[in-house]
């Protein structure tokens, strides 16, 4: 396979040493190298670890050039720096395919002010929620990925809400690409369902698991790694790839909206070129807020990334103690895009700050089988000078709702209000302050219309919302308010061990 060469290795403490600048290689290893199109095109390494490259630090932007541009314009920059594999009419082609009509507003990501702080306001795109940033053009990168106009590739993601219907509503009906999503049954928002389980397209496939997200995780990884499994497809000519932030193809993407984001605050007077801006950011998976360290790493001045957690606060812990521990109750709560005990995307900053390889695995053995690892000292300290952390109750974040909405008329979703209470609660640094808002609240509207003091008994969901929209004087989103007339295509459920079954059945009605 011409994009996947093998490469030598030398000491850790620089990184993997890779010669040839564009490729990609697993956070476990440095034994083997890709292609940015092979990444894409399989989404995990086949030892479980995820795809980095050790040399973003030596590939700034030009900040100057990117506050003149539009969103559109700073995507091109973004990947076709992390992708170089591709060719510029490539980038291109996705961009101006991801980045259109498809958003209801022309910044794609726009900045408003909140009080004395900035928010992000991410949900612009046709699921309301962030992940359509990278989820808009992630089957288009794809697509262009495959070695052969007959290559067929199999789309498998684990959703906590957000992620499954963005990845369905990309990948619907792209000829040669299956997309298969799990959620948790049970605990996502009843509009979250909603907008999966309705939705059309015939290579679509859902299903809910009896568990946690972070058990319809382990179960996709599981999947990726059956070497059995994974070579019955192949020999029908099906590769199997990710949706998930695990995939550099849906990371990458994300770091866009950090760029334009200090562009649009110099734009706008905010701050001056050079300065630094400190981000907040509502995570559960990692993902979003790693996009921010690797628009750091890309000469994005950030001052400090604040990691914001619900009442599953395993990564407050860690970053606190250098303990991660997954083993602790499951807390099922209102903002159940945070609902996550395993961060997956925390591997690959094991990675950039330890520059060891061996080390790395070694921790995810431990997590494995174990359910928790500790780092070096030395490796917190690091840690702890890039990232601020902090989490909110769910009490809290209706509390940021309420207050949020007297004080700015600006009505938040609850994962927004984790971050948003989290700030409020922080010390000023002197830095301008954005706060990464990550859904609409119409997704969640029974417990927004709760945080308000409204009373929501007897309220469907569609009632909550048309109440919500009554109170904050708008209107619902027209891709959410539909759903109430759309019809229930996906009601399959499943246990845990019973996925590769399920995904087996599925990939002989979509690929025949």
């Amino acid at each position: 396979m011409e994009d996947k060469i093998q490469t030598a290795t030398s000491g850790f403490s620089q990184g993997c040493d890779d010669t040839v600048e564009t490729f990609f290689h697993s956070t476990r290893s440095c034994a083997e190298s890709v292609t940015g199109k092979f990444a894409i095109r399989t989404g995990i390494a086949p030892d479980g670890g995820l795809y980095i490259r050790d040399d973003l630090a030596d590939k700034p932007l030009d900040l100057a050039k990117v506050c003149g541009q539009s969103f559109q314009e700073t995507a091109l920059e973004v990947l076709g720096t992390l992708f170089e594999d591709f060719t510029a009419e490539e980038i291109s082609s996705c961009v101006s395919a991801a980045y259109g009509p498809s958003f209801d507003d022309a910044r794609i990501t726009p900045i408003r002010q909140l009080g004395r702080d900035w928010m992000l306001e991410l949900f612009h795109g046709p699921t309301c929620a962030f992940k359509d940033v990278a989820l808009q053009i992630l089957p288009h990168l794809m697509n262009c990925a495959r070695e052969k106009d007959s290559d067929r590739i199999l789309v498998l993601t684990a959703t906590s809400g957000d992620t499954g219907k963005a990845a369905l509503e990309g990948f619907a009906d792209v000829d040669n690409i299956g997309i298969c999503v799990f959620y948790p049954y049970g605990k996502v928002s009843d509009v979250q369902e909603l907008q999966m389980v309705c939705q059309e397209g015939s290579n679509v496939g859902v299903c809910a698991v009896r568990g946690t997200f972070d058990d319809a995780q382990t179960g996709v990884k599981r999947i990726f790694t059956d070497a059995g499994l994974v070579a019955r497809f192949a020999e029908q000519g099906i590769s199997l790839s990710s949706a998930n932030s695990i995939n550099i193809g849906r990371l990458a993407p994300q770091i866009t909206y950090y760029f334009d984001a200090y562009a649009q605050l110099v734009r706008a007077g905010a701050i001056a070129l050079g300065d630094e801006v400190e981000f907040v950011v509502p995570t559960g998976n990692f993902g979003d807020v790693l996009a921010g360290y690797y628009a750091k790493l890309l000469g994005l001045p950030v001052g400090r990334l604040v990691v914001a957690s619900n009442a599953n606060n395993v990564l407050t812990d860690f970053i606190t103690t250098g303990t991660y521990d997954r083993i602790r109750p499951f807390e099922k709560t209102i903002s159940p895009s945070m609902d996550i005990l395993v961060s997956s995307n925390l591997e690959r900053l094991l990675y950039h700050l330890s520059g060891d390889a061996d080390y790395v695995a070694g921790l995810m053995d431990e997590l494995a089988t174990t359910g928790s690892y500790t780092v070096s000292d030395e490796l917190l300290s690091k840690i702890q000078e890039l990232f601020g952390c902090g989490f909110a109750t769910d009490a809290q974040c209706a509390e940021a709702i309420r207050y949020t909405f007297e004080r700015t008329g600006v009505l938040i979703d609850p994962h927004t209000a984790v971050g948003k209470y989290i700030m409020d609660d922080m010390r000023p640094s002197g830095m301008a302050r954005v706060l990464l808002s990550t859904a609409s609240p119409f997704k969640f509207p029974a417990d927004c219309l709760a945080a308000l003091g409204a009373c929501t008994e007897g309220l469907d969901g569609f009632s909550s919302m048309d109440e919500l929209a009554r109170i904050a004087e708008t209107s619902a989103p027209a891709a959410l308010s539909r759903l109430r007339t759309m019809p229930r295509l996906h009601d399959d459920v499943c246990d845990i061990d019973a996925m590769p079954g399920f995904v087996g059945v599925f990939a002989g009605e979509v690929f025949t």
